[in-house]
């Protein structure tokens, strides 16, 4: 029986049908059929300037970003799919704050949706810290199925661990 860690914490009808796609070696085509293509946002530089376009079009009073990359470092089942950091630093008699975005490289070569899905999720910690009602709230107001993309990615993972690359 195949794993399906990445939705291990889902409802259980939904784990279900995840689980036919996969034992009848449909879960590619699902994907494919619904996300046809990738994104074009390949270097950190495009990734920077669609991040700042989402937070600029829905969080725009929040604090600024000094850093948005991929991150090879980022392993999508240990750590996350990205990371959102905030550094507070004393320098002299100042007070300096970073607020950085790293997402992980396996989206680097995946639909645009996912990457905005979690682009979303990254800028949504900048007002949210914590995973609360609140949060996800704010995650939909920026990307209202974020829920369904959030499950579509979760798919996308499985296929990739299962079977390797599907673009």
């Amino acid at each position: 029986m195949p794993s399906l860690q990445y939705i291990s914490n889902y409802p259980q009808h939904i784990k279900d049908r995840a689980l036919k796609l996969v034992e009848d070696n449909k879960l590619q085509k699902y994907l494919l059929n619904k996300y046809p293509t990738i994104h074009e946002y390949v270097n950190d530089k495009s990734l920077r300037d669609f991040t700042l376009s989402i937070k600029n079009r829905h969080i725009k009073k929040s604090a600024p970003l000094s850093l948005v990359s991929y991150d090879p470092k980022i392993h999508v089942i240990n750590n996350a799919l990205g990371m959102h950091s905030y550094v507070s630093r004393v320098q002299g008699n100042k007070l300096k704050s970073k607020n950085e975005i790293r997402i992980s490289e396996v989206f680097r070569k995946s639909p645009e949706p996912f990457l905005s899905m979690i682009v979303v999720h990254e800028l949504a910690h900048l007002k949210e810290k914590e995973h609360s009602k609140a949060f996800y709230n704010l995650c939909r107001h920026m990307l209202s199925n974020y829920h369904q993309l959030e499950l579509d990615m979760r798919l996308y993972l499985t296929e990739l661990e299962l079977n390797g690359e599907i673009y």
